[in-house]
């Protein structure tokens, strides 16, 4: 069975009561909840964190390195700001989805770029949840497509 990690940056433990007209009234443990769920109808097993810190975020990616197939990835507000988790994503060798709730190309300046997206495999954005949900099955067409390789 595949696995992938499902990584959550700075604030998002926060989702349920962080400002609900942007990020939606949906926890993180239920997004968690649903995605584990949904993984094992896809037959993915789906592990998931959070942190606040940055050299914590780095260490699941590098940890991720020895199981993991893939890496959906929320960086938050280090997606405008971390070189360091860029060069972590470019390092580990596995595909990253990066992923975001809101639309971060129709809000301020300065969400609008990405350091991380350069070295990602694809991004989705603005869907709320769901583009977690749909980095999920976009792994898991892409295992299907290496199987029938």
């Amino acid at each position: 069975m595949k696995e992938i990690l499902v990584l959550h940056g700075p604030n998002l433990n926060l989702l349920g009561s962080r400002e609900p007209q942007v990020y939606g009234s949906m926890t993180l443990e239920e997004i968690n909840r649903r995605l584990m769920a949904e993984g094992e109808r896809l037959g993915i097993k789906v592990r998931c964190f959070q942190s606040n810190a940055e050299g914590a975020l780095i260490d699941q990616l590098h940890e991720a390195r020895g199981w993991a197939a893939g890496v959906i990835f929320n960086p938050g507000g280090y997606t405008h700001t971390s070189v360091a988790l860029r060069d972590a994503v470019a390092a580990i060798g596995i595909p990253v989805i990066e992923v975001h709730l809101s639309n971060v190309e129709a809000r301020e300046e300065f969400r609008q770029r990405s350091l991380i997206s350069a070295v990602c495999w694809g991004k989705i954005s603005g869907l709320g949840w769901k583009s977690y949900w749909l980095a999920l099955h976009a792994f898991a067409l892409r295992f299907q497509e290496d199987e029938m390789r």
